[in-house]
């Protein structure tokens, strides 16, 4: 995997990330302060998940290994599907979040949740790729989300608006092309 593949991986991973700094800032009124302790937990927890599946991965390897290119394509145009889905989606309404106590529990728990598709995405990177590859990937992961989140936290103090529905079709339509690409290289050039 290049650098700007993985740098547009970890831009797909991290939709989820801005948008949920952009509105914890908006609706919080955080200052920058806090917001740095936020986007640390959020970029942490987008290493790990991709982290622990890509050992995942790797230990399945052996076992998979004639088909392991089939699942790290069907893992990534699953979420690649469901982020499409998400971002057609009409808008519905969505439960109003309470954000009068952001603890570093809160923000964990943010970071859990923007963070489960990198699990199944890590069991993909640990299919294709040895580990020495799968650390620097998701070590890219965790920095661009950090950024990503840092960014989301100034266009919510700033009230700029997210575009949350485009960001997800965008961000499944370049999972799906990677899943794609895995594939194709494993078929026709392997």
């Amino acid at each position: 995997m290049t650098f700007l593949e993985a740098l547009i991986l970890a831009l797909a991973l991290c939709v989820d990330t801005l948008v949920v700094s952009a509105t914890t800032a908006f609706r919080s009124k955080i200052g920058y302060r806090r917001g740095l302790l936020m986007a640390l937990i959020l970029g942490f927890c987008q290493f790990s998940f991709p982290l622990a599946g890509a050992v995942i991965g790797d230990v399945a390897r052996a076992f998979i290994e004639a088909v392991d290119h089939w699942v790290a394509f069907g893992l990534l145009a699953i979420i690649g599907g469901k982020m499409i889905v998400e971002g057609l989606r009409a808008d519905e309404e969505k439960p109003e979040a309470k954000y009068n106590s952001l603890g570093v529990g809160t923000f964990f728990l943010l970071g859990v949740a923007t963070s489960i598709d990198g699990l199944a995405v890590g069991i993909g990177l640990g299919l294709d790729n040895p580990m020495a590859t799968v650390l620097w990937v998701v070590a890219t992961i965790g920095v661009v989300t950090f950024l990503v989140s840092m960014m989301g936290i100034y266009f919510g103090k700033r009230n700029i608006p997210v575009p949350e529905r485009t960001a997800n079709i965008i961000a499944g339509v370049v999972l799906i092309g990677l899943g794609v690409k895995i594939l194709l290289e494993h078929l026709f050039f392997a």
